[in-house]
Protein backbone atom coordinates (compact mmCIF):
# COMPACT_ATOMS: atom_id res chain seq x y z
CA UNK A 1 0.00 0.00 0.00
CA UNK A 2 1.30 3.51 -0.90
CA UNK A 3 2.36 5.87 1.62
CA UNK A 4 -0.21 8.21 0.87
CA UNK A 5 -3.33 5.74 1.12
CA UNK A 6 -2.14 4.56 4.30
CA UNK A 7 -1.94 7.97 5.34
CA UNK A 8 -5.39 8.69 4.44
CA UNK A 9 -6.73 5.70 5.74
CA UNK A 10 -5.20 6.49 9.19
CA UNK A 11 -6.48 10.23 9.03
CA UNK A 12 -10.02 8.78 8.33
CA UNK A 13 -10.00 6.09 11.38
CA UNK A 14 -8.25 8.91 13.66
CA UNK A 15 -11.32 10.99 12.45
CA UNK A 16 -13.69 8.10 13.56
CA UNK A 17 -12.09 7.27 16.69
CA UNK A 18 -12.54 11.01 17.69
CA UNK A 19 -16.24 10.87 16.52
CA UNK A 20 -16.86 7.42 18.56
CA UNK A 21 -15.70 8.82 21.38
CA UNK A 22 -17.71 11.86 21.74
CA UNK A 23 -21.17 10.39 19.87
CA UNK A 24 -20.48 6.77 21.06
CA UNK A 25 -21.67 5.61 17.81
CA UNK A 26 -20.14 5.49 14.59
CA UNK A 27 -16.30 4.14 13.94
CA UNK A 28 -17.27 1.25 11.98
CA UNK A 29 -19.61 2.99 9.86
CA UNK A 30 -17.64 6.19 9.00
CA UNK A 31 -14.59 3.77 8.50
CA UNK A 32 -16.76 1.38 6.29
CA UNK A 33 -18.37 4.57 4.55
CA UNK A 34 -15.52 6.93 3.44
CA UNK A 35 -12.85 4.58 2.69
CA UNK A 36 -15.18 3.00 0.02
CA UNK A 37 -16.35 6.41 -1.02
CA UNK A 38 -13.24 7.16 -2.12
CA UNK A 39 -11.91 3.93 -2.71
CA UNK A 40 -8.97 3.87 -0.52
CA UNK A 41 -8.90 0.11 0.45
CA UNK A 42 -10.78 -2.72 -0.54
CA UNK A 43 -14.29 -3.24 1.39
CA UNK A 44 -13.29 -7.35 2.39
CA UNK A 45 -9.50 -5.51 3.42
CA UNK A 46 -11.58 -2.53 5.22
CA UNK A 47 -14.50 -4.92 6.96
CA UNK A 48 -11.27 -7.31 8.02
CA UNK A 49 -9.88 -4.03 10.12
CA UNK A 50 -12.97 -2.84 11.10
CA UNK A 51 -13.83 -6.16 12.57
CA UNK A 52 -10.11 -6.79 14.39
CA UNK A 53 -10.77 -2.85 16.04
CA UNK A 54 -14.24 -3.70 16.84
CA UNK A 55 -12.86 -7.09 18.59
CA UNK A 56 -9.87 -5.08 20.62
CA UNK A 57 -12.25 -2.57 21.62
CA UNK A 58 -14.51 -5.00 23.21
CA UNK A 59 -11.77 -7.31 24.85
CA UNK A 60 -10.56 -4.35 26.57
CA UNK A 61 -14.31 -3.08 27.71
CA UNK A 62 -15.44 -6.71 28.67
CA UNK A 63 -13.39 -7.56 31.99
CA UNK A 64 -15.16 -6.99 35.04
CA UNK A 65 -18.79 -6.25 33.33
CA UNK A 66 -19.87 -9.90 32.74
CA UNK A 67 -22.32 -10.32 35.43
CA UNK A 68 -24.40 -7.55 33.98
CA UNK A 69 -25.34 -9.50 30.88
CA UNK A 70 -28.87 -11.07 30.60
CA UNK A 71 -27.07 -14.77 29.72
CA UNK A 72 -30.51 -16.05 27.84
CA UNK A 73 -31.21 -13.58 25.90
CA UNK A 74 -27.14 -13.49 24.62
CA UNK A 75 -27.27 -16.96 24.15
CA UNK A 76 -30.32 -16.74 21.94
CA UNK A 77 -28.64 -13.71 19.78
CA UNK A 78 -25.45 -15.54 19.27
CA UNK A 79 -27.01 -18.40 17.85
CA UNK A 80 -28.61 -15.87 15.20
CA UNK A 81 -24.99 -14.51 14.70
CA UNK A 82 -22.55 -17.33 14.16
CA UNK A 83 -24.29 -18.86 11.03
CA UNK A 84 -25.09 -15.52 9.24
CA UNK A 85 -21.51 -14.22 9.90
CA UNK A 86 -20.66 -16.91 8.14
CA UNK A 87 -22.92 -16.36 4.94
CA UNK A 88 -21.94 -12.77 5.41
CA UNK A 89 -18.29 -13.39 4.88
CA UNK A 90 -19.70 -15.40 1.87
CA UNK A 91 -21.60 -12.95 0.24
CA UNK A 92 -18.94 -10.25 0.37
CA UNK A 93 -16.58 -12.73 -1.48
CA UNK A 94 -19.30 -12.79 -4.18
CA UNK A 95 -20.21 -9.23 -4.12
CA UNK A 96 -16.80 -8.20 -4.37
CA UNK A 97 -15.81 -10.05 -7.69
CA UNK A 98 -19.45 -9.73 -9.66
CA UNK A 99 -21.38 -6.95 -7.93
CA UNK A 100 -19.60 -4.03 -6.33
CA UNK A 101 -22.13 -1.74 -7.53
CA UNK A 102 -25.15 -3.48 -5.34
CA UNK A 103 -22.21 -3.77 -2.74
CA UNK A 104 -21.85 0.14 -2.43
CA UNK A 105 -25.61 0.39 -2.51
CA UNK A 106 -26.37 -2.09 0.35
CA UNK A 107 -23.35 -0.18 2.34
CA UNK A 108 -24.82 2.79 1.88
CA UNK A 109 -28.21 2.01 2.52
CA UNK A 110 -26.92 0.35 6.07
CA UNK A 111 -25.05 3.77 6.95
CA UNK A 112 -28.02 5.68 6.20
CA UNK A 113 -30.14 3.20 8.66
CA UNK A 114 -27.36 3.49 11.47
CA UNK A 115 -27.60 7.25 10.89
CA UNK A 116 -31.37 7.00 11.31
CA UNK A 117 -31.11 4.98 14.23
CA UNK A 118 -29.62 8.01 16.39
CA UNK A 119 -32.42 10.01 15.81
CA UNK A 120 -35.47 8.04 16.42
CA UNK A 121 -35.21 6.21 19.55
CA UNK A 122 -37.36 3.09 19.64
CA UNK A 123 -40.14 2.81 22.37
CA UNK A 124 -39.55 0.70 25.17
CA UNK A 125 -41.29 -2.41 26.14
CA UNK A 126 -43.21 -3.58 28.54
CA UNK A 127 -41.83 -7.51 28.40
CA UNK A 128 -38.66 -8.96 27.24
CA UNK A 129 -38.93 -10.14 23.76
CA UNK A 130 -39.02 -14.03 23.10
CA UNK A 131 -35.51 -15.63 22.30
CA UNK A 132 -36.33 -16.17 19.23
CA UNK A 133 -36.74 -12.42 18.41
CA UNK A 134 -32.82 -12.11 19.63
CA UNK A 135 -31.80 -14.66 17.33
CA UNK A 136 -34.02 -12.87 14.37
CA UNK A 137 -32.14 -9.57 15.38
CA UNK A 138 -28.68 -11.53 16.00
CA UNK A 139 -29.14 -12.97 12.73
CA UNK A 140 -29.49 -9.81 11.11
CA UNK A 141 -26.50 -8.14 12.83
CA UNK A 142 -24.11 -11.23 11.78
CA UNK A 143 -25.26 -10.50 8.46
CA UNK A 144 -24.28 -7.04 8.19
CA UNK A 145 -20.85 -7.99 10.58
CA UNK A 146 -20.44 -10.44 8.10
CA UNK A 147 -20.42 -8.56 4.85
CA UNK A 148 -19.34 -5.25 6.04
CA UNK A 149 -17.66 -5.70 9.97
CA UNK A 150 -20.40 -3.95 11.26
CA UNK A 151 -23.00 -5.36 13.15
CA UNK A 152 -24.52 -2.60 15.16
CA UNK A 153 -27.57 -1.25 13.91
CA UNK A 154 -29.94 -4.10 14.10
CA UNK A 155 -28.75 -5.39 17.85
CA UNK A 156 -29.22 -1.71 18.82
CA UNK A 157 -32.49 -1.02 18.04
CA UNK A 158 -33.78 -4.91 19.23
CA UNK A 159 -31.93 -4.41 22.70
CA UNK A 160 -32.79 -0.91 23.60
CA UNK A 161 -36.85 -1.87 23.56
CA UNK A 162 -35.98 -4.17 25.93
CA UNK A 163 -37.56 -3.42 29.62
CA UNK A 164 -33.37 -4.24 30.88
CA UNK A 165 -31.32 -1.70 32.62
CA UNK A 166 -29.09 0.43 30.63
CA UNK A 167 -25.98 -0.34 31.74
CA UNK A 168 -27.10 -4.07 31.23
CA UNK A 169 -28.27 -3.27 27.28
CA UNK A 170 -24.57 -1.89 26.62
CA UNK A 171 -22.53 -5.05 28.52
CA UNK A 172 -24.90 -7.34 26.47
CA UNK A 173 -24.33 -5.07 23.65
CA UNK A 174 -20.25 -4.92 24.05
CA UNK A 175 -20.72 -9.18 24.35
CA UNK A 176 -22.57 -9.47 21.18
CA UNK A 177 -20.09 -7.54 19.14
CA UNK A 178 -17.39 -9.24 20.70
CA UNK A 179 -18.74 -12.32 19.41
CA UNK A 180 -19.61 -11.31 16.20
CA UNK A 181 -16.07 -9.74 15.41
CA UNK A 182 -14.38 -12.33 16.89
CA UNK A 183 -16.49 -15.02 14.47
CA UNK A 184 -15.48 -12.96 11.26
CA UNK A 185 -11.78 -12.97 12.41
CA UNK A 186 -11.86 -16.54 13.07
CA UNK A 187 -13.60 -17.19 9.73
CA UNK A 188 -12.00 -14.74 7.43
CA UNK A 189 -8.60 -16.55 8.62
CA UNK A 190 -9.33 -20.23 8.37
CA UNK A 191 -10.64 -18.68 4.57
CA UNK A 192 -6.78 -17.79 4.21
CA UNK A 193 -7.91 -14.20 3.83
CA UNK A 194 -5.97 -12.72 6.68
CA UNK A 195 -3.49 -11.05 4.96
CA UNK A 196 -0.54 -8.76 5.40
CA UNK A 197 -2.32 -5.65 4.51
CA UNK A 198 -5.29 -6.13 6.94
CA UNK A 199 -2.37 -6.90 9.32
CA UNK A 200 -0.33 -3.73 8.65
CA UNK A 201 -3.38 -1.49 8.65
CA UNK A 202 -4.81 -2.76 11.95
CA UNK A 203 -0.81 -2.34 13.38
CA UNK A 204 -1.05 1.03 12.36
CA UNK A 205 -4.51 1.95 13.20
CA UNK A 206 -4.66 0.77 16.61
CA UNK A 207 -2.29 3.83 18.23
CA UNK A 208 -3.93 6.47 15.91
CA UNK A 209 -7.85 5.29 17.37
CA UNK A 210 -6.21 5.13 20.47
CA UNK A 211 -4.85 8.80 20.94
CA UNK A 212 -8.55 10.22 19.11
CA UNK A 213 -9.90 8.26 21.53
CA UNK A 214 -7.65 10.03 24.52
CA UNK A 215 -8.08 12.97 22.56
CA UNK A 216 -12.29 12.72 22.54
CA UNK A 217 -12.01 12.38 26.12
CA UNK A 218 -9.80 15.25 26.61
CA UNK A 219 -11.04 17.83 24.37
CA UNK A 220 -14.61 16.59 23.73
CA UNK A 221 -17.09 19.00 21.22
CA UNK A 222 -18.82 21.54 23.68
CA UNK A 223 -22.22 20.22 23.19
CA UNK A 224 -25.23 18.80 24.62
CA UNK A 225 -25.79 14.63 23.70
CA UNK A 226 -29.10 15.83 21.74
CA UNK A 227 -26.46 18.00 19.32
CA UNK A 228 -23.91 15.22 18.98
CA UNK A 229 -26.50 12.46 17.36
CA UNK A 230 -27.92 15.40 15.26
CA UNK A 231 -24.28 16.18 13.95
CA UNK A 232 -23.56 11.96 14.10
CA UNK A 233 -26.81 11.85 12.12
CA UNK A 234 -25.80 14.57 9.25
CA UNK A 235 -22.48 12.87 8.96
CA UNK A 236 -23.65 9.04 8.16
CA UNK A 237 -26.63 10.67 5.90
CA UNK A 238 -24.11 12.64 4.02
CA UNK A 239 -21.58 9.47 3.55
CA UNK A 240 -24.86 7.16 2.95
CA UNK A 241 -26.50 9.28 0.27
CA UNK A 242 -23.11 9.71 -1.12
CA UNK A 243 -22.56 5.66 -1.23
CA UNK A 244 -25.74 5.60 -2.92
CA UNK A 245 -25.57 8.53 -5.42
CA UNK A 246 -21.76 6.87 -6.41
CA UNK A 247 -23.95 3.53 -6.98
CA UNK A 248 -26.64 4.58 -8.95
CA UNK A 249 -24.86 7.02 -11.35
Amino acid sequence: MAFETLLAFLVIAALAGYFQTVTGFGLGLIVMGVTSGLGIAPVASVAAVVSLMTLMNCLIALPGRLQHIDWPSARAAAMGIIPMILLGVLLLDYLSGRATTLLSLVLGLVILYGGASLVFQPSRQQQLSSRSSFALFGGLSGLLGGLFGIAGPPLIYHCYRQPIEPVRIRNLLILLFAVTSGMRTLFVTSQGQMNAEILWLTAWSMPVIAIATYAGRRFPLPFSSLVMRRIAFVVLVMIGISLIASALA
